[in-house]
């Protein structure tokens, strides 16, 4: 089990198959990097619900999430739950976010995913971020085991509360779905910061480690 400590960064790069991924995933470490570093830049790319309310909602979240950061948000409109049928285009998407940003560091989802369409994503990640950290982050499934990570972000109680809270707040469109509550975003955080020693965390898998991507973090 290993810490992650972020240091001074500057930018961020967090990536999402659908609306809704990044803030479920890596929302609470965002708010506490974007505190830490209120002139922050977020580089962010979702895949799908381009023209969508899922864009309009997305927008509003990052906003919440992180208001003094430059936010940088890219939402294409891809299909949906078909994303390795149009391989071609999600790689032209993920490698087109790259040219336009160099980040400290980058969260996306993790290659061991439930989902289809976030292992796809996960793998075109790594190959297009080559030097640079990248984090894979979880998102709750009720039809599948949880995530065995490598790596963890002690959250305040107050950020976790914030969070789920946000959450439920900022993507009406999810509410239908059995897990999107307070009480299963506040008890996937429990149980990691159960794991690591805290009262709340967030968890990562290290999916790939740069040579120098010039990132200031620490991992104890």
């Amino acid at each position: 089990m290993l810490a992650l400590t972020p240091v001074n960064l500057d930018s961020v790069a967090v990536i999402g198959a659908t609306c809704g991924d990044i803030a479920v995933g890596v929302g609470a470490t965002l708010m506490e990097i974007a505190s830490d570093k209120p002139d922050l830049v977020v580089h962010a790319l979702v895949l799908t619900g381009g023209g969508t309310e899922r864009e309009v909602e997305e927008k509003n979240a990052f906003i919440t999430l992180c208001p003094s950061a430059d936010v940088r948000l890219t939402v294409a409109d891809l299909p949906g739950e078909e994303l390795r049928g149009h391989w071609r285009p999600a790689q032209r998407a993920v490698a087109a976010f790259r040219r336009d940003c160099e980040p400290d560091m980058v969260f996306g989802p993790h290659r061991g995913d439930g989902d289809d369409d976030r292992r796809l994503l996960a793998e075109l990640i790594s190959t297009e971020f080559r030097e640079h950290l990248v984090l894979g982050y979880e998102v709750l499934q009720p039809d599948s085991d949880l995530l065995n990570p490598s790596l963890y972000l002690p959250i305040p109680t107050e950020t976790a509360h914030e969070k789920a809270r946000l959450l439920t707040q900022c993507y009406p469109s999810h509410s239908h779905r059995r897990w999107f509550d307070d009480e299963a975003f506040l008890g996937l955080m429990r149980i990691r910061g159960v794991q690591c020693k805290a009262r709340y965390a967030e968890a990562f898998v290290v999916e790939k480690t740069g040579s120098d991507s010039g990132s200031d973090y620490s991992v104890n």
